[in-house]
Parts: C-alpha cells; structure tokens; sequence
C-alpha cells in the first residue's frame, strides 16, 4: 500500500478493533450484571438484541451520512457515539436504564463498520482489496481479545457486581482514536470523483436508488447472505461465554482460556479468509467457511464430549464462524455503484445485523426448555445454511475495478 493506504488501514483496523472491545464486554459482563441487576435470561437476550437492531438503524443511517459528507467524517463521529454510550452503560442501575445505553451504543457500532469497511475499500487495488477488507476485519479479533483480558482481570480483583461497571467504563478509550481518524486520512479518490461528477451534473445522492428496479435484487441478496453470517456469529458471541460457565461448569477465569483458543482461531480465520478471498473467489470462500462454520458448532455446543477436547475444538469454530467475514466489505463494496456505496454496503449489512439480532433472544427463550447448547446449535447451524444458499444467487466479483459513478 501507499503511505496514504497503510494510514487509512491502521484507521480502520484501530477503529474496528475497539468498535469489537466495545461490543464484545458485554457478553463477558453478563454474570456481573445478573448478579447486580437481578436480570433474567430473557432480559439478558433482549438487552443484546436490542443493541444489534439499534446498530442495523446505525449502519444505514451512516451509510447515508457516508455518501452525503464523506467516509472519514462519518468514521471519526460513530467511534467517538459508541464509546460515549458504552461508557455510560457502566452507571446503569436497572435493566431499562442500561438497555438503553446499550441500544444507543449499537447505533454507533452498526455506522463505524459501514464507513470504514467502504473506506478501506476504497483506497486498495482491486486484486488486493480482499485481502485488505478482511485484515481490518481482523481487528475484531484483537478488540475481542484486548475485552476478554481486561475482563479477566477486573473480575480477578473486584467483585462481580462491581467489575461489569469497570468493564463498561474502559468502554471510553476508543473516543481517543477519533482524533486521530480525522486527522491523518483523506476521502478516496473514487469517492471525491463521483461526488464532483454528481455537483456537475447538478444532481444529489439519491439514498432510495439502492431499492430501484435496477438494484433492489442486489440489495435483497446481500441482505440475506449478511443475516446468516451474522445470524450464526451473533448466537455464538452472546451466549458462549454464558455456555462455558453454566452448562460446561467453568468459572469465568477458567473460561478465559476456551475464549482464547476461539480468539486465536478466530484471528487466524479473518486472516486465512482475507487471502482465500483473492484466491479462490468471494462466493466460494463463503461457501467453503460457511460449511465448516455449520459443523464446528454442532459439534461444539451439542456433542458430550470432554473439556479437553472442547479447548481444541475451539479453534476451527473461532476460524469459521468469524472468517467468514473476511470477504464481506469488499464483496459488498463491489456490488455497489460509488454514489450509493455506502448507502447500499451501510443497508445489507446492518439489515441482516437487524434479522441476526432476534437469535439472542429467541436463544434466551428456548434455552428454558431445550437447554442453552441446543438452543444455540440450532440456530446458528441454520443461518450458516442460508449463507450457502444465497452465495449460488449472487455474481462473483473478485479483482472488479471500481469507478466513480
């Protein structure tokens, strides 16, 4: 990359990662707040999906924001929104004070991957920008990590009632990179091209184009595909740090390693998958991941088997059901003129983020009766499903030039 690039992807990747830190501590401040909050399983869920629906609103509004005034503006004001709210989460005192905090936090989270996943996008070649997509998806798995740690640290030296609240707090350090997001990265040039062709045309970006004759198959498809990666990941990321604990008997620091070996997984999977999506294509990547992601988490959450074997299965489930992302900046990026790109990339995404959200809940409803695993099987085994299906109805793009149109 250019000197201009490589600043552009540490923005993003920075951006990413502490968007994911910000997300991520919830789940793993679930049994504190419980335990402080008197929460039920069900109001847990809908804590959870609440967060995920506000960020579906999130990501399209900032895609629209994206394509109206810029991606790097749009990128500096979700970080500095979702770092606030989770920051203020920390001071909640009931289940209707911090689901709001947390549903106001998700509309920052869903806007910062809709603007920085175009960024990036943007900026690289195309035959390199599969791979540069999903290195800053990578970053998830760092901000994962960076949450995990600093959970198990807070829980070893405070209380649970009183480490969740830390937890949330550190949720403030993201608003630091804002500054520096705005301050040393500049608007793409394919950007800045369609929006002067766009001036002397005299026309204006015209948000509902993504639903046009012409688009709207586009948009549908994506939707899909976006809601069964999202869905699988979403019923795993919630509710596994919850499943070590209660159904797999592990204290939340005997837990911490389970949740490593799927991070370390996990990272490796963005990375594989950022190289496999050059290689082999965008559609078969999805496929490929999609199938491994579909038994890893039967056989994770349902087989009896031992915690030994668990640790070591923890890695192929990390590697599919996060991977599976690598492609999906640069897929959706590609599948959307410059004008609207954002409002299109910002929409798919965070609509399916808004379908995948109902898993947590409906998670927490079933586990009553079937048991969490189960519950967790099911559901996540049928989004991975439908991630395989939708990929025969779409067009590969790999190595497509993008213009400012």
């Amino acid at each position: 990359m250019t000197a201009k690039g490589r600043r552009t992807f540490w923005a993003c990747f920075t951006g990413y990662g502490l968007d994911a830190f910000d997300v991520q501590i919830y789940s793993l401040a679930i049994t504190g707040i419980v335990a402080a909050l008197a929460l039920t399983n069900q109001q847990v869920g809908i804590i959870a999906t609440s967060t995920l629906l506000a960020s579906a609103f999130g990501g399209w509004f900032a895609g629209i924001l994206a394509d109206r005034f810029g991606r790097v503006r749009t990128l500096q004001i979700t970080v500095v929104w979702f770092a606030a709210f989770t920051f203020l989460s920390g001071f909640a005192q009931n289940f209707e004070q911090l689901l709001l905090c947390r549903a106001l936090m998700g509309l920052g989270f869903g806007g910062e991957w809709s603007a920085g996943a175009v960024l990036m996008a943007e900026v690289i070649a195309p035959k390199h920008r599969g791979k540069a997509v999903g290195f800053v998806q990578s970053a998830w798995a760092v901000g994962w990590a960076f949450a995990v740690l600093v959970s198990t640290v807070l829980f070893s030296y405070f209380p649970p009632e009183m480490a969740w609240r830390w937890l949330f707090w550190f949720g403030l350090l993201p608003a630091a990179a804002a500054a520096v997001i705005r301050r040393f990265i500049d608007e793409p040039e394919v950007y800045v091209q369609s929006q002067e062709k766009l001036k002397a045309a005299g026309d204006t970006v015209k948000i509902s184009e993504i639903f046009s004759p012409s688009i709207l198959r586009t948009t549908v498809l994506c939707s899909i595909l976006t809601t069964g990666a999202q869905g699988g990941y979403y019923a795993l990321g919630t509710w596994l740090p919850s499943f070590l604990k209660n159904e797999r008997g592990l204290s939340v620091i005997g837990s911490g390693g389970y949740l490593a070996v799927i991070i370390v997984g996990s990272f490796v999977g963005y990375l594989s998958g950022a190289y496999l999506a050059d290689l082999i294509g965008r559609r078969n990547k999805f496929r490929l991941f999609a199938i491994g992601a579909f038994v890893t988490v039967i056989a994770y959450t349902s087989l009896p088997i031992p915690n030994s074997l668990m640790l070591i299965l923890g890695f192929p489930l990390g590697f599919f059901s996060s991977g599976i992302f690598a492609a999906m900046g640069a897929f959706l990026t590609e599948n959307f003129p410059t004008r609207i790109r954002a409002a299109g990339q910002g929409f798919t995404y965070n609509f399916g983020r808004g379908i995948a959200a109902l898993n947590p809940t409906l998670i927490g409803i079933a586990a009553a009766t079937m048991g969490l695993g189960r519950a967790i099987a099911i559901l996540a085994a049928g989004s991975y499903a439908l991630v395989l299906i939708v990929t025969f109805l779409l067009p590969e793009t790999r190595g497509k030039e993008l213009q400012a149109d």
